[in-house]
């Protein structure tokens, strides 16, 4: 078991100015949209542990990576799902260098319709991308 999975594809650290950190399926939607992109600047870096929170190795991967954007990508409302948690965990080491991109808080964890969920998806995969 791997607490955390860093990037996979060989790309070239120093040229990486985004990483997206997450959590579960939205990695799959990250990399289809980073392939279809032909994106090389964009490391996807996987949390599979949420608690306890593997700090030692988050600061190591994010070691790798000193000049890029910190990002928690995940597809729950932003009072869901795991950034509450990596955002305390993570807040004071990473020197505020984290940012969240989610669906907007919410009592609902879904949408309720297939077709609305597909729409914010794609703008949660867009504004992780976003310059």
């Amino acid at each position: 078991f791997q607490r955390v999975i860093d990037e996979v594809e060989p790309l070239d650290a120093a040229a990486v100015d985004r990483v997206l950190l997450c959590s579960g399926k939205v990695y799959y939607d990250l990399l289809a949209a980073r392939t279809a992109r032909q994106d090389r600047r964009t490391a996807i870096v996987r949390v599979e542990q949420l608690a306890p929170l593997p700090l030692d190795r988050l600061l190591e991967v994010a070691g790798r990576y000193p000049q890029a954007e910190l990002v928690w990508v995940q597809e729950e409302p932003a009072n869901q799902g795991g950034w509450q948690h990596v955002a305390m965990g993570t807040w004071k080491e990473l020197g505020g260098r984290l940012r969240r991109v989610s669906r907007p808080a919410s009592a609902s964890p879904a949408a309720g319709s297939a077709k609305k969920h597909q729409a914010e998806q794609a703008a949660l995969v867009e504004e992780a991308f976003a310059r």
